[in-house]
């Protein structure tokens, strides 16, 4: 059962999460609006049904309605049939001492669906951090998936460095949610006081061969990703909700005046409480270069996460 200890911030420190968003009753497509070779969608969630069942209670009470309460099993099946060629299949660990089984989980789903790229996960600062992920590596997951606003960790702390030098020295992708937002006052510690852009460029600047994924175009602190984009190689971005236009936020993305060949299309799904094709509609109607398209909906994730196309 997952388990998080609940804490009201001070009023001032509330995010945009301060209560339960809307569900918003729309109708979905059956199919994706585009013709495109390929898509990945580069943010799905994947977890044990017994995890998945808290996470929904916790949605339902902090943060909006779950339109799509599917099994594991079921997501790669909706999103397959509906057009999404490839899955990069996330998961967290919120305490010490899950992360083996989730892994072990995630590696199996991976096993028999070549169509998925499953991240692994750990608790930063835990016991055996680093053979948990040596051994998640040797299961064939893919990559490693943090979420800062669960775990609280300190993004330069020593904990993190380990993690980060085994993904560095193994060529294995880190995707973090160390962005700001969306913030609930329902977290345990501060997401302002944990990720700020600057210390994630500490990051990027001492370990050069790590390839990092922030998601949600790093909301809040939109203008400093934008420019970390340009300085830094190892650094990529997903669009995770945020061309949605459904969390209260005064941004509208215009993905052409970034770096294209660092944008990957991401959907957070199936923990939405908008239609599965909601945000690639939105992203086609910004009416970018094929090129871009190609870029963003497919291939910079095949470069990132290293995925195999012939799967």
């Amino acid at each position: 059962m997952m388990i998080i200890n609940f804490v009201m911030d001070r009023a001032e420190n509330q995010g945009m999460l301060n209560t339960p968003l809307p569900a918003i009753d729309e109708p979905e497509g059956d199919y994706v609006p585009i013709r495109q070779s390929y898509i990945v969608d580069a943010h799905v969630h994947l977890f044990p049904n017994n995890l998945f069942t808290p996470i929904r209670q916790w949605f339902e009470i902090h943060g909006w309605p779950i339109r799509y309460q599917l099994s594991s099993e079921d997501i790669i099946q909706f999103l397959n049939s509906h057009g999404i060629d490839h899955i990069v299949a996330l998961h967290y660990a919120h305490k010490p001492g899950i992360a083996w089984k989730l892994n072990s989980y995630m590696a199996e789903i991976s096993r028999i669906h070549p169509q998925v790229s499953g991240m692994a996960t750990v608790y930063p600062g835990e016991q055996d951090a680093v053979a948990i992920l040596e051994q998640a590596f040797n299961d064939g997951l893919a990559g490693v998936k943090l979420h800062n606003h669960v775990q609280c960790f300190d993004i330069n702390s020593p904990a993190m460095d380990e993690i980060y030098d085994i993904c560095g020295r193994t060529r294995k992708p880190l995707i973090m949610h160390v962005g700001r937002e969306p913030k609930s006052p329902a977290y345990r510690c501060d997401p302002y006081e944990l990720c700020q852009a600057d210390m994630v460029e500490r990051v990027l600047r001492d370990y050069p061969q790590l390839k990092v994924c922030v998601p949600h175009l790093g909301a809040d602190e939109f203008d400093a990703y934008q420019r970390m984009l340009e300085r830094y190689d190892n650094l990529w971005l997903d669009t995770t909700m945020m061309l949605a236009d459904y969390l209260p936020m005064d941004y509208s993305p215009r993905l052409g005046d970034m770096r294209t060949d660092r944008i990957m299309y991401g959907t957070d799904f199936p923990n939405l409480p908008y239609a599965w094709d909601r945000e690639i509609k939105k992203l086609v109607d910004q009416d970018l270069p094929q090129s871009d398209l190609t870029k963003i909906l497919g291939s910079n994730a095949v470069e990132f996460y290293q995925i195999d196309r012939r799967k």
